[in-house]
């Protein structure tokens, strides 16, 4: 009776594996199989109707719900739109650094052309087809060149916002750029006459104004909320890294080829971006058809349901309490500043080191470019320590965004007044890379706090703050061609930067009383929106949690507490039950019991009764 009892058992066991190996092996293929060339929508075991799993199999912890795919576009049949080790949210990020790279570098072309028609080789005149024409501007003409692009660019920041609320973010930022790269290209051919010039640069700076809205815009769909420092910092991270490129490349591209060369150059590769941009990028993560499903409830699950909400219109954005929060005057007077001494480097630092210091202009080109390198790499990096200081829970949002604003441009400002007094080159170079790199961790301050006081209004928000920045913008040529006419007195420039160090040490003063991380009052529409915005509520998990068995057992239950990252209960879900409370869990108590997924049998007309079984032997 034994023999055949273990006989019995044994055959029962290797039945027992079969059967398990079966099911387990047609999960996995059916679960998690790599996408087959008839279209992404199989991803994740699609069958033919386009539902996401089949229904006869249990679902894994990434199917709460059936998603519908998107369809496929001609070239998607022919190249996956994805870059290779690289999320689609990185990626995002990393063509957004790649825009404002472009962007930013058409900005540098007028400053390194002027330098080479000034002090070139044909020190008076500008070489257009076989006649030589005159190159003499007068102070208030080149002030208006200077400033022309910022005529354009302050007048639809506010209107950017709106658009973005309205039309795909990354068509408008993408069209944005690739149109001010078009313009570049006329650009050369109308400096024998000035008003066609400034006309030009008027309408770059007119859809080159919707360019930080917008990007604002598509982390709104894009960015999960623990991970916004690090992908608007990313992103952002291209406008120093366009300077640091810019004003070497149009140094080098002026002084080998020629002046005009730097125009078409960034006229050609903003157009070859635009075809990538449009390849790669969609409006939001449910329209990618290659992004994985992980990825995919990552983002949708972290933001929660505040992405649902109908995006605000002009009638209906709460003005009046903007007008009247603080925290919103903190961000616009950081950003003044910001720009102030922004588009002084930008526009006048190979000048400073020119004039003063008598450098070459390749060699002011490339030194002027050192401190911008440090703060392209700085930014990135600040936005990290941000995101961990506040997902760690070691300092507050508002903390963190005071710290790091007030710490990078106070900085900025000391080591400007060390070059208001230089006396060297080397020294103001060194002075200048100090300054300009630490004001990179301010980034992760005022340039992301929009996303914590109002997400649902951030790119009005940022088109408001932007706009009013770039006031700074039009009225910093004025004043700094005014104090630099006389090209003889070098101590001009001690004025200059001792009057960028006191507008630095002014805007932090205020923005260390004013600013916030909180999420505003006038911005909650819905108590759902609150919480889905909620920056530090416990809960958080992170995008590889749902192949974490350890990070499975800590999901939070019914008690719906959204927050970033959290994962909500979802009627009909098989895992909604949770395992036993975890050793060390301060959420012990708020976890459902576990559940067996069914009944022990207790038939006995094969293997015997319950008691004879010992199921805990195997």
């Amino acid at each position: 009776m034994d023999g055949f009892r273990d006989g019995l058992r044994d055959n029962f066991k290797d039945g027992l594996k079969e059967k398990v190996g079966g099911v387990l092996g047609g999960f996995k293929r059916e679960q998690f199989s790599v996408p087959q060339p008839g279209g992404y929508e199989q991803m994740g075991g699609a069958d033919s109707d386009g539902r996401m799993y089949d229904d006869n199999l249990p679902e894994s912890p990434m199917s709460f719900e059936e998603i519908e795919r998107p369809p496929l576009r001609h070239i998607d049949k022919y190249a996956k739109a994805e870059c290779p080790c690289l999320s689609q949210r990185y990626t995002v990020a990393i063509m957004a650094c790649l825009g404002f790279v472009i962007s930013f570098g058409m900005r540098c072309n007028m400053g390194m052309a002027k330098l080479q028609l000034e002090h070139g080789i044909n020190a008076s005149n500008i070489t257009l087809g076989p006649n030589q024409i005159k190159f003499k501007w007068s102070v208030a003409t080149e002030s208006a060149v200077d400033s022309s692009f910022f005529w354009g660019y302050l007048i639809t920041q506010i209107p950017g916002g709106f658009l973005a609320s309205i039309f795909p973010a990354n068509r408008i930022f993408g069209t944005a750029i690739a149109c001010s790269a078009f313009l570049n290209l006329f650009l050369p051919g109308a400096f024998e006459f000035p008003a066609i010039i400034i006309c030009i640069r008027v309408l770059q700076g007119l859809v080159e104004g919707v360019t930080y809205p917008a990007c604002h815009g598509i982390w709104r769909f894009w960015a999960p909320p623990l991970e916004r420092s690090r992908l608007a910092t990313m992103a952002f991270s291209g406008s120093y890294a366009g300077i640091v490129i810019g004003m070497p490349m149009c140094g080098i591209l002026t002084s080998w080829i020629s002046w005009k060369a730097a125009f078409y150059f960034y006229g050609v590769m903003g157009m070859v971006w635009y075809t990538f941009w449009l390849w790669l990028t969609f409006e939001k993560p449910r329209d990618h058809p290659a992004i994985t499903i992980q990825e995919l409830k990552y983002i949708e699950k972290s933001l929660g349901e505040s992405v649902k909400l109908k995006m605000p219109t002009f009638a209906t954005t709460p003005w009046h309490e903007i007008t009247r929060s603080m925290p919103v005057y903190a961000i616009i007077v950081a950003n003044f500043c910001r720009s102030w001494n922004f588009y002084l480097l930008v526009l006048y630092q190979s000048k400073y080191l020119k004039h003063k210091f008598e450098y070459k202009i390749a060699e002011a080109g490339i030194l002027g470019a050192l401190p911008h390198l440090l703060m392209t790499i700085i930014v990135p990096l600040g936005g990290m320590l941000a995101d961990h200081l506040r997902k760690n829970g070691i300092m507050s949002t508002t903390n963190v965004r005071k710290l790091f604003n007030c710490g990078g441009f106070g900085l900025e400002g000391l080591f400007f007044l060390f070059v208001a007094h230089a006396t060297t080159g080397s020294g103001a170079v060194t002075a200048l890379t100090f300054g300009v790199a630490f004001s990179g961790f301010a980034i992760s301050g005022y340039n992301v706090n929009h996303l914590d006081i109002a997400p649902r209004y951030a790119s009005i928000l940022m088109g408001l703050s932007n706009g009013i920045g770039t006031i700074a913008g039009l009225l910093c040529p004025i004043a700094i061609d005014y104090l630099t006419s006389d090209q003889r007195d070098k101590s001009c420039w001690t004025t200059v930067f001792t009057i960028a160090a006191c507008v630095h040490l002014s805007g932090i003063t205020f923005y260390g009383i004013f600013a916030s991380g909180e999420l505003q009052s006038w911005a909650e529409p819905t108590v759902e929106e609150q919480k889905a915005w909620d920056p530090v509520s416990a809960g958080a998990i992170k995008e590889t949690s749902f192949n974490d068995p350890n990070a499975m057992n800590m999901q939070i239950n019914h008690t719906n507490v959204a927050s970033y990252g959290a994962t909500e209960h979802v009627a009909g879900n098989p895992f909604a039950s949770a395992p036993p409370p975890v050793v060390g869990n301060p959420f012990a108590q708020n976890i459902m019991p576990a559940a067996p997924v069914q009944p022990y049998a207790t038939d006995t007309y094969m293997h015997g009764t319950a008691d004879e079984r010992g199921f805990n032997q195997y």
